[in-house]
């Protein structure tokens, strides 16, 4: 009997852990804590990762870097100290919470990026579409078999075990009981019992949080508009067009004006094929084409700006509307990157949701961000904040120490 309750129970443990122990690997933990400031091949914010255990003399500091880098600066830690002033000392988010078994994993999803960038490049059948979505896909599928088949050696192991304990009491001459079949022995029927219980309760959790986000939603848009060329190749300020970001709480949708500001003498699109995220070829020239409907303008005449209608966008950042979010606050007062809510923006030819816009997601960015507080007068009421960094009690202050995380800070 014990024998079965120790299998039943590893078997339990093993339905309830295996998601959230498999979701722990480097690409997850990197896109999680890494990907808003560094790419494996390209300096982002911060240099670009790949041979980054190499570059570090001594390992064990690297680890004292990732989880708390302003300590190793004090230290005068000579590598250290030179990448920071290398990168204009721009400081690096702390993350005390890593553990050395997650930073490997970081590490290794890093080598094997930086190995398969190397790699020579064979053009999957699919096109770009399949190419999109095996670089986007998950492991459920396997997680989901690795669990069957757990569950069927459990069992196996469970009649072996009963079959030896008959042949035992037959060879001593002991009364065997008659075996109860599965469907009645409440042994089975407790285990089944709980473990539906769990599962269920597991997702219908996860379903319930998950209400209202939109975390990858990507929607067609009337006007296929790649800001992968706009913002990527032809390095258009992102403020060009969004100039609501700096002055105001909303970052405004361009107007078909600003479009034509460029179009007016742009009319034909010459650079690299473009794809929908299902891999269909776009013709560049036709959808600025559609922009030209929309504006009234037939080339080479002249432009009666008055003839214009708005281009219905189809608006893809949605938050709650108990939530106060203010863009220039973000933009000019906290010095925070597009990137860091929107993702690599520049290499989307459709936009997509990159962040997950959860309220654990902004309270985690206010915990870890560092708020300036030299040269700032608005911050000049803290008094006791600039003590402490003056007598060196504290190195920095996040947003959560001026109330960042306070509930009336966000909600009306």
């Amino acid at each position: 009997m014990i024998t079965k309750l120790t299998l039943i129970a590893a078997f339990g443990f093993t339905v309830l852990f295996s998601n959230s122990s498999f979701s722990q690997d480097g690409k997850a933990l990197f896109s999680q804590n890494c990907a808003s400031c560094h790419a494996v091949n390209k300096q982002l914010t911060g240099p670009a990762l790949a041979g980054v255990e190499d570059r570090w003399p001594d390992k064990a500091m690297l680890y004292s870097w990732i989880k708390n880098n302003q300590q190793v600066i004090k230290s005068g830690y000579p590598y250290a100290v030179n990448l920071y002033n290398s990168f204009n000392k721009t400081a690096m988010n702390l993350f005390p919470a890593l553990t050395d078994k997650d930073i490997d994993a970081i590490l290794g999803y890093i080598k094997t990026e930086a190995a398969n960038a190397n790699a020579p490049k064979t053009p999957a059948p699919g096109g770009a579409a399949q190419g999109a979505a095996a670089e986007s896909g998950d492991n459920t599928l396997l997680f989901g078999i690795l669990t069957l088949i757990l569950a069927i050696v459990a069992f196996v192991l469970l009649q072996v075990n009963a079959n030896l304990k008959k042949l035992a009491a037959d060879k001593e001459g002991v009364p065997a009981l008659e075996p109860v079949p599965v469907w009645r022995n409440k042994v089975y029927i407790m285990f089944g019992t709980l473990v539906l219980f769990l599962i269920g309760g597991y997702y219908t959790t996860m379903g319930l949080i998950g209400l209202g986000r939109q975390q990858n939603y990507e929607p067609a848009q009337p006007i296929f508009y790649s800001h992968k060329v706009h913002a990527g190749i032809n390095q258009i300020n992102c403020l060009y067009c969004h100039g609501g970001a700096q002055d105001s709480k909303h970052a405004n949708i361009p107007s078909v004006n600003v479009c034509m500001n460029c179009h007016m003498a742009i009319n034909e699109y010459a650079g690299e094929q473009l794809y929908t995220a299902e891999g269909k070829e776009v013709n560049g020239t036709e959808e600025i084409k559609k922009l030209y409907s929309y504006a009234g303008y037939e080339p080479g005449k002249p432009w009666d700006a008055s003839k214009a209608k708005p281009i219905a966008w189809t608006k893809i950042h949605n938050l709650p509307d108990h939530v106060y979010f203010n863009h220039s606050q973000h933009v000019m007062v906290g010095k925070v990157q597009c990137q860091t809510c929107h993702g690599e923006i520049t290499k989307m030819d459709e936009v997509k949701q990159f962040a997950e816009l959860s309220m654990g997601w902004c309270i985690n960015c206010h915990r870890t961000t560092k708020v300036q507080f030299a040269d700032n007068g608005f911050y000049s009421i803290y008094e006791k904040y600039h003590e402490d960094l003056k007598n060196g009690v504290r190195d920095s202050i996040t947003v959560e120490n001026i109330g960042g995380t306070e509930c009336q800070k966000c909600h009306y």
